[in-house]
């Protein structure tokens, strides 16, 4: 018990209370902020908004916007392949393990089946754009679009050994691929 007392009065969840040396309470503004560590790690792509709100623009396509190595259709497609993606429910799910539960698959509780209809459309144009993109243009699209892991680190699942190599595999891969969905959806001229 000593120590959550002791986390408290370090939150400064404490302040008030008889004989509480807390620091005082932490907006929630303040808290919601990336650390400065953290805004180090995104290498200067976020922007701050009208409200002084930072968001962080890291992920792999948004790099590739912003340094301009794809065009803004390709832009629009890959974040409508990844909303098609997300909104389908194959997002991995956030959570820990239950300890007090037994580790086995709920057979009843269809957990590879869509759950709702608004599911159902968006893995029907999910599995249409992987159709057109074909299976290696999907794999990178699902590695750096979705799952939003480094172009290098797709380079390599594509075979390619070395780390500039790797990136311009993944590159050209992303491209065609953002191209052909570009055409599938009409997206841009």
């Amino acid at each position: 018990m000593h120590g959550v007392i002791a986390m408290a009065r370090r939150n400064g969840r404490n302040k008030g209370r008889k004989g509480s040396k807390g620091r005082g309470s932490v907006d929630l503004e303040q808290r919601a902020r990336p650390t400065p560590e953290r805004l180090r790690q995104a290498a200067g792509h976020w922007e701050r908004g009208d409200t002084g709100q930072i968001t962080l623009r890291d992920s792999p396509l948004e790099r590739a916007h912003g340094r301009g190595v794809i065009t803004r259709e390709q832009y629009d497609a890959g974040v409508k392949y990844r909303h098609h993606w997300y909104h389908a429910g194959l997002a991995d799910a956030l959570g820990s393990a239950d300890l007090n539960r037994i580790f086995a698959t709920d057979v009843t509780g269809f957990s590879g089946m869509a759950k709702t209809e608004a599911q159902v459309f968006h893995r029907q144009r999910f599995r249409q754009a992987v159709t057109a993109v074909g299976e290696v243009g999907a794999r990178v699209l699902d590695q750096c679009v979705c799952r939003e892991l480094p172009l290098d680190q797709a380079g390599y699942t594509l075979g390619w050994g070395g780390k500039p190599q790797a990136i311009s595999a993944a590159t050209e891969r992303l491209r065609a691929a953002l191209d052909v969905l570009c055409r599938l959806w009409g997206i841009g001229g």
